[in-house]
């Protein structure tokens, strides 16, 4: 398994997923900077959460005109995977490989807390293929745009197409606050349209320990690493 984790001015993330994915693999992943134009073929980048160039402009703006995002999307057109999380999703969506807009959450505050993931009917992936329908996983947010907006017709298209990966769920004996951002739908991941990339806002690799508060977040990029592998 072969993976690497870019890094941007700003990232703040970087090796927290590179500690999840050593434990996970055995194997380090290479590190990535945005300047980098060449790589060897991976099976897994990861684009990790942070503050890239300072969240000017709109997050993820300036990152996503960075020399790397044509290597990654040339890693995309080969069928290889790629997990943005939080200002990694947002880097995504700015730089065209995912659909929909990620703006300032509803109550206009950052927000760092658990939330409760679903998973949702999907289409064939690598990072749900190991998990059930219906099955919940805790894993925490921390983020100030991660409201998810997207048109009826593309909320539509995704959930049609089966490419909703997660939504926001509300835990027994809580209260009705369950999504952190006032995500259309609650959606909290989205898939491409092959199923070979995801975006999430919640942050696995702050899930990987039981001084984390839990391991939900080891279990998701464990059964992703099975995937790859197999």
């Amino acid at each position: 398994m072969r993976s690497g984790v870019t890094i941007f001015p700003g990232s703040n993330c970087d090796r927290d997923i590179i500690v999840a994915l050593k434990e996970i693999s055995g194997k380090t992943p290479i590190k990535m900077w945005h300047k980098d134009t060449e790589f060897p073929n991976l099976d897994l980048i990861v684009i990790p959460g942070g503050f890239s160039f300072g969240d000017y402009l709109r997050c993820g703006a300036l990152a996503a005109r960075s020399p790397i995002i044509k290597n990654i999307k040339n890693h995309i057109s080969r069928g290889g995977a790629v997990l943005g999380i939080c200002n990694g999703f947002q880097i995504l969506i700015e730089a065209g490989i995912l659909p929909g807009s990620l703006i300032r959450n509803e109550k206009l505050l950052f927000t760092c807390r658990k939330t409760v993931l679903e998973i949702q009917d999907s289409m064939i992936s690598p990072f749900l293929s190991g998990l059930k329908k219906g099955q919940y996983l805790n894993i925490p947010v921390a983020h100030n745009e991660g409201n998810f907006f997207a048109s009826e017709t593309l909320l539509n298209e995704l959930k049609n197409e089966g490419r909703i990966a997660f939504k926001y769920v509300k835990e027994a004996n809580t209260d009705d606050d369950y999504n952190p951002n006032g995500s259309c739908n609650d959606i909290a991941g989205i898939l491409s349209k092959n199923g070979k990339v995801l975006g999430m806002m919640p942050h696995p690799e702050r899930a990987i320990n039981n001084l984390h508060g839990g391991t939900d977040g080891l279990k998701f990029l464990s059964k992703t690493f099975e995937k790859l592998i197999g």
